[in-house]
């Protein structure tokens, strides 16, 4: 008589633990503090006391006369960097930097760049978190009201284009009025967030630095670097905040507004 065979079931695959990232964004002011000082190594000290996993600097200079500094910066914080050149200055590249601990997948730049005004763009990375995408836009918002709100509907026709993916906008977003239309139009897409002040950095009254997330509920602890040293490096001050990015977030995120 054949005795029937037993088969053991395979256990399920456990889901992969959720990971909180801390993430920051800094317009550091082409590295020259109100001093009217360049230090890049003050910048770097800076950025070390942030302990961020990923972060979104505005106005980064790599003047030849001091160095490279996103190399150093690359060095001291052992990150992977993004450089998004906007423009050149006096022989220099000039404009965003993504800085991450984790591996930059693929990244683009989105040209928001308005008739003749300063030339303007937003990194667009795709992050590899423990096997899990995250997108990053990095980037820094013109002067002008319609420039700004030219400049939004750029990014967020960009944003239509992956519906499903969970995503952090960080930046300079120059919008001096909470209520101003590029502000509501991306509280639309990603629901209102915290906004405290960064600016000036002596004593802040504008919330010019934002960061944004889908999905939003995943964000928490938003709030502003007030270090000694971060008082001085820059015009602003840095904004920080947590996000929780989970087993779920893909499935999430979906379910947001698009």
């Amino acid at each position: 008589m054949r005795v029937p065979q037993r088969h053991r079931s395979m256990p399920a695959e456990s889901p992969p633990a959720a990971r909180c990232l801390r993430l920051a964004t800094w317009n550091i002011h082409a590295g020259i503090g109100r001093d009217r000082r360049y230090d890049p190594g003050r910048i770097i000290a800076v950025l070390q006391e942030l302990h961020a996993d990923i972060i979104a600097l505005q106005e980064v200079a790599s003047l030849a006369a001091h160095g490279e500094f996103l190399g150093q910066v690359r060095s001291a914080l052992d990150v992977h960097v993004v450089a998004g050149r906007t423009l050149t200055r006096h022989a220099a590249d000039y404009g965003n930097a993504l800085l991450s601990r984790f591996p930059v997948k693929e990244t683009a730049n989105i040209d928001l760049t308005v008739g003749r005004h300063e030339p303007r763009g937003a990194i667009d990375a795709r992050i590899d978190v423990d096997g899990r995408e995250l997108r990053v836009l990095s980037t820094h918002l013109g002067l002008r009201p319609a420039e700004r709100r030219k400049q939004v509907r750029r990014i967020l026709s960009a944003l239509d284009t992956d519906a499903q993916s969970p995503v952090i906008l960080m930046g300079d977003v120059n919008e001096w009025y909470l209520w101003g239309r590029p502000v509501r139009w991306l509280h639309a897409r990603f629901r209102a967030t915290p906004a405290p002040a960064t600016y000036p950095a002596q004593r802040p009254v504008f919330a010019l630095d934002r960061i944004w997330a889908r999905p939003v509920q995943y964000l928490s602890a938003v709030t502003v670097h007030r270090s000694a040293l971060a008082h001085v490096a820059s015009d602003h001050l840095p904004l920080t905040a947590e996000y929780s990015m989970g087993a779920t977030s893909n499935a999430t995120s979906s379910r947001e507004n698009s």
